[in-house]
């Protein structure tokens, strides 16, 4: 081994290290020669003054120990650690010594010292001085508060009354009521401010301060038992119209680790964290709300203990605390929902809100309703419309078919018009298109490849495969919505929801497959013939048969004289009232049936249908009436042969017969429409024009013609436009008046509701009606007034 050369400028070892070095390494290695010990004690005896030294020494001398000669001189070698030796020479005497030593301390010895200050009000407590570069020492020290010496003891006084190691807990001062409510109100107004700083932050520049949004978030979880309720529910809120006005109008992508390791720009990077931490702190927020809508998160106070007295208050409390959470999360969820569709987490939102449209709660059945119905309202693309429809035809299978009516009705908001089912019968398989792709020569397997190439640019250019993806979807779409209605079908007409069927049935007739057009018939003819249909019910059934018959079933062998006889005896047991909400049924039933079947109908079928018509227009409300009048005026119009019905003498044998069941033997050719004088004396304006339009056999110029406004509009159209008018009348002021016709005015009825200038026109019509019969007394009273309080049935 070579030796290692010193640095340079490095320090030269002492020759005393040097030696005890190398007596060290004899003295392992064994060749050190052992030492006799010198004879101290025999030389100094020959010394007087040493030997008087030494006696005394020897007096106070420790005792001697057990160790032998060799022991002794091993240890007292040079180079070998003695203290064992000394420590067990001295062991005694030193334990004494420092017990006299510390019994002779004072108890405030032991204390550490503290420096007061000038003013006496402050200690100063020493720290360790520095040394600046020049050797100047600088002392440090900082100031303490005076604290009382907790190992004081106390006075003797105070400790008899008090025990031993008893604990005296602080007393509190009680708080007034008035004290606590300041409290509160001063925590919440914290938390507001604080909830309207994070949010406008947001929404002024979301990627710069997205830590803020979890910051936002995490006031959900307020636990202070005097404002966490309250903040909750602001919490909810905020984050609900934060998220609103900063979901982008894409679909966010998490990177995967691969993404992630590839170098990127700063901007990049950047974009990645702001997306990552936003779908994070959105997926969050929608785990509590579905923790809140569930009732799994508890709206009560921690550490709150409430008295048997206020058990019942409190528990009541907790029950509506808890429901008015859930009615506040399962609305923000519905209104994410409708505003962002197309986001992230929306199946799992829609999973969420399709259950609670069959829930007990009328409220929140209510808004979990009509957030599908909005969604389908305003759904373009189809993805959302089907995941819902999906979701809806799974929930009532799980249940089998017991769900309320209103979860069938929100499929009538469904915006589907056209479907494409040629497209799915001639779409292969990829057995089929591996079969095709042999049969063929390469020549031909290139020219395919290449057209399909084409196709797709054109297809690109065009814009026209979004038109295909959304075709796609509707069918799926509607393909979903008649299976469920089809299975409860199956269910005959004991089920709850056989209505709401039919009349989906009838909205979506013309989108039907032509394969189910049979069954579906036969289905219908049944559910008739048996007579436990409401009229309602059996309105839907023609409707949806003669719309299938006026489209695809067009060229279908089957005969509708079945169906104009239901529709016909069905007319009759409409709801006569204030409302005629069945009347826009009728109409369509009607357009389809008679309008659009002109060469099919015959001259009987139709004089019935018209006097059967205007017999149920005495007995509808004026936007019903409006209806049947123009429905009745376009018959006119396309078949001159209603022309008899405007004659007094008979056009052949026989006698009409009202109550038959059947449309063509009813003999309606000798009957005349006498319900057209009554009509042109009615209370509406509109429908005195049009009886009197009809009456002179509907002339399109002249005396008696129709505006452009009215002669343009279709029946149903004219229904809708007075239907939503309700500012028809104008209220009378009630006049003082005394108890006897008062009494009169409430047998009546309704007198509060009539205008000035019906009460003038009653007036009319009774003196007109005296005129052309020429007798005051038979049926008629001699106060024209009292027919100015008559309701219009």
């Amino acid at each position: 081994m070579k030796k290692q050369k010193s640095k340079k400028g490095g320090k030269k070892a002492s020759a005393t290290k040097l030696n005890n070095k190398l007596t060290t390494r004899l003295a392992r290695q064994g060749k050190l020669k052992k030492k006799k010990p010198r004879k101290r004690y025999d030389d100094d005896k020959n010394n007087p003054t040493v030997s008087t030294t030494l006696d005394n020494h020897q007096q106070e001398s420790p005792p001697q120990s057990d160790l032998s000669d060799d022991d002794v001189s091993f240890f007292s070698t040079p180079g070998l650690n003695t203290s064992f030796v000394n420590s067990s020479l001295c062991e005694d005497s030193t334990s004494k010594k420092r017990k006299l030593a510390e019994d002779a301390i004072s108890p405030f010895e032991r204390r550490p010292r503290k420096i007061v200050h000038e003013d006496h009000d402050q200690n100063l407590k020493h720290l360790l001085p520095i040394k600046t570069k020049k050797g100047a020492i600088i002392p440090q020290s900082t100031e303490e508060d005076l604290i009382p010496d907790e190992k004081e003891e106390p006075p003797e006084e105070e400790t008899h009354d008090k025990p031993n190691n008893v604990h005296v807990p602080e007393v509190l001062p009680e708080l007034t009521s008035i004290q606590l409510m300041y409290m509160r109100k001063q925590k919440l107004l914290d938390r507001r401010r604080r909830i309207a700083l994070l949010a406008s932050a947001l929404i002024e520049n979301p990627e710069a301060n997205i830590r803020k949004l979890k910051e936002l978030r995490l006031m959900l979880e307020e636990e202070d038992p005097d404002v966490f309720l309250t903040v909750r529910k602001l919490a909810i809120v905020s984050l609900m119209e934060v998220f609103k006005d900063i979901i982008p109008g894409y679909r966010l992508r998490v990177a995967t680790q691969e993404e992630k390791s590839q170098k990127a720009k700063k901007e990049t990077k950047t974009l990645r964290d702001y997306e990552e931490s936003f779908l994070v702190n959105y997926r969050h927020y929608l785990e509590f709300l579905e923790k809140t809508v569930r009732g799994q998160v508890s709206s009560k106070k921690k550490g709150h203990r409430h008295s048997k007295t206020n058990g019942i208050n409190d528990s009541a409390l907790q029950q509506d605390n808890v429901k008015e959470m859930q009615i506040m999360a399962l609305r923000c969820m519905c209104d994410l929902l409708v505003k962002h569709p197309h986001f992230n987490y929306r199946n799992n939102i829609v999973t969420v809100i399709v259950p609670y449209m069959n829930k007990a709660d009328l409220k929140m059945s209510c808004i979990a309703c009509e957030t599908v119905r909005n969604v389908f309202r305003e759904d373009r693309g189809g993805h959302v419309s089907l995941e819902i429809v999906k979701a809806v035809s799974k929930m009532i299978k799980s249940r089998e078919f017991k769900v309320k009516r209103e979860v069938l009705d929100t499929f009538l908001s469904l915006r589907i018009k056209e479907v494409d089912y040629k497209s799915q019968e001639e779409k292969m398989t990829g057995q089929q298109r591996k079969d095709m792709m042999r049969k063929m020569s390469k020549r031909e397997k290139k020219r395919k490849k290449k057209m399909e190439e084409l196709e797709k640019e054109l297809q690109e250019t065009k814009a026209t495969e979004d038109k295909k993806k959304r075709m796609k979807l509707h069918t799926e779409t509607i393909q979903a919505v008649f299976l469920t209605y089809f299975r409860i079908l199956k269910g005959g007409i004991n089920s709850e929801l056989l209505s709401a069927v039919l009349e989906g049935l009838a909205k979506f007739a013309h989108l039907i497959n032509v394969d189910f057009f049979d069954d579906l018939f036969k289905v219908f003819d049944d559910l008739i013939t048996s007579q436990e249909l409401s009229y309602r019910e059996s309105l839907h059934c023609v409707q949806t048969a003669f719309v299938i018959l006026s489209g695809q079933g067009a060229a279908l062998n089957i005969d509708p004289m079945t169906f104009y006889t239901h529709l016909y005896n069905t007319l009759f047991q409409v709801h006569a009232g204030s409302t005629s909400e069945d009347i826009p049924i009728i109409l369509s039933c009607l357009d389809a049936m008679v309008t659009k079947r002109k060469r099919q109908v015959s001259q009987q079928r139709i004089l019935a249908f018209i006097k059967r018509l205007l017999t149920l227009a005495l007995l509808q409300s004026h936007e019903g009436v409006l209806g049947l009048l123009l429905a009745v005026r376009s018959f006119i119009l396309t078949y001159k042969s209603s022309e008899m019905l405007f004659d007094n003498e008979t056009q052949g044998s026989g006698v009409f017969l009202p109550e038959l069941a059947d449309p063509e033997h009813c003999n309606a050719h000798n009957t005349m429409l006498w319900e057209l004088p009554l009509l042109k004396r009615h209370y509406h304006p509109v429908i005195r024009q049009i009886t009197t339009h009809v009456s002179l056999l509907t002339p399109t110029s002249g005396e008696g013609q129709l505006g452009p406004d009215l002669a343009r509009k279709s029946p149903l159209e004219l229904y809708e436009t007075h239907h939503s008018r309700e500012d028809l009348f104008i209220p009378m002021p009630l006049n003082k008046t005394s108890s006897k016709n008062r009494t009169l005015h409430n047998k009546v009825g309704a007198h509060n509701l009539i205008q000035k200038d019906f009460s003038l026109s009653a007036e009319e019509t009774f003196l007109s009606v005296q005129l052309e019969t020429g007798n005051k007394s038979e049926g008629l009273t001699s106060d024209p007034m009292k027919y100015t309080n008559i309701k219009h049935r």
